[in-house]
């Protein structure tokens, strides 16, 4: 459990530094705090994906809810898919008690080999902290979950949750904060998400693992539970052919050098993150991993 007095300190940092590394580029990027008002409608680039009578759209379109009961839960996807960029999306988790229920926000590709990046809530009984875990696949494998509890409750506000993915480095931000790094280690054999993505989310039952291992159920007295969306602005390349070569140029934005690694600042709140909020990190699992990943601190 973290120490006030490093969640203090991690709050004083991001005060000081927040989006260092993107201050120049960023602002049309949707950020914690910004003018909602340049939302884009969902529809722009979006469409729903499944469980249609479960969706619901408010502010002509630039928020959305997706809601679960026992008969069906949502999902909606990007239009496009995308092989670089900077992803990002405001969300507000379900209220009170969501033990068993799965928030997800993530980018994946089609077919057996799939590549995928997540973000996935994991819900819990009221009063008790949400889970985070992300997990990356790359040409099919995943099993690199990492699992941190927020220094905020997610079901209170909105808050932006974040990827940007170049060539170099994948980094998982929750607002301004990095929260997981994953570099491109080809050159030791890992490896690393190349095909093109959509952007999906979903809002669905995951009693059987979610909350406390499967141990904790879903009280569906508590139905229907609900989930907001905002800020459907997406900065990335998009792909509309098998050539995904152009998405790598330094043309973009968030390929350029200054994104292949974390600024100073960021890296220090990076650091008070490994080292007060996650709570399970494959690389440490040895029951899972008898050997630590070529991808893991040796």
């Amino acid at each position: 459990m973290a120490s006030f007095a490093s969640f203090l300190s991690l709050l004083l940092l991001l005060h000081s530094t927040t989006s260092v590394i993107f201050a120049r580029k960023l602002q049309s990027v949707v950020a914690h705090g910004e003018d909602e008002s340049d939302y884009s409608s969902f529809d722009e680039k979006y469409a729903i994906l499944w469980g249609n009578d479960h969706v619901s759209s408010f502010n002509q379109g630039k928020e959305i809810q997706l809601s679960l009961d026992i008969s069906s839960g949502a999902g909606f996807v990007s239009k496009t898919n995308y092989s670089s960029g900077f992803f990002h999306m405001r969300i507000k988790l379900p209220p009170n008690d969501s033990a068993g229920v799965v928030t997800a926000y993530y980018l994946t590709s089609q077919g057996p080999n799939h590549d995928e990046l997540d973000f996935e809530f994991l819900g819990n009984k009221e009063g008790k902290p949400i889970t985070l875990q992300t997990n990356v696949f790359a040409n099919g494998v995943g099993g690199r979950e990492q699992r941190i509890i927020l220094w905020f409750d997610p079901r209170e506000d909105f808050h932006s949750y974040k990827v940007l993915w170049n060539p170099h480095q994948i980094v998982f931000f929750v607002d301004d904060t990095p929260i997981r790094v994953f570099k491109n280690n080809t050159d030791k054999g890992v490896a690393y998400p190349w095909q093109p993505m959509q952007i999906q989310t979903s809002l669905w039952d995951g009693e059987a693992w979610a909350t406390d291992g499967g141990m904790t159920k879903t009280d569906w007295a508590h139905a229907p539970f609900k989930a907001n969306f905002r800020g459907f602005n997406i900065d990335g390349c998009p792909v509309y052919a098998s050539n995904t070569q152009p998405c790598y140029s330094t043309d973009f934005w968030w390929n350029g050098e200054s994104y292949w690694t974390l600024s100073p600042s960021q890296q220090k709140a990076y650091e008070i993150v490994k080292s007060n909020y996650i709570n399970y990190d494959y690389c440490s699992d040895r029951d899972s991993h008898p050997t630590a990943p070529l991808e893991c601190p040796q």
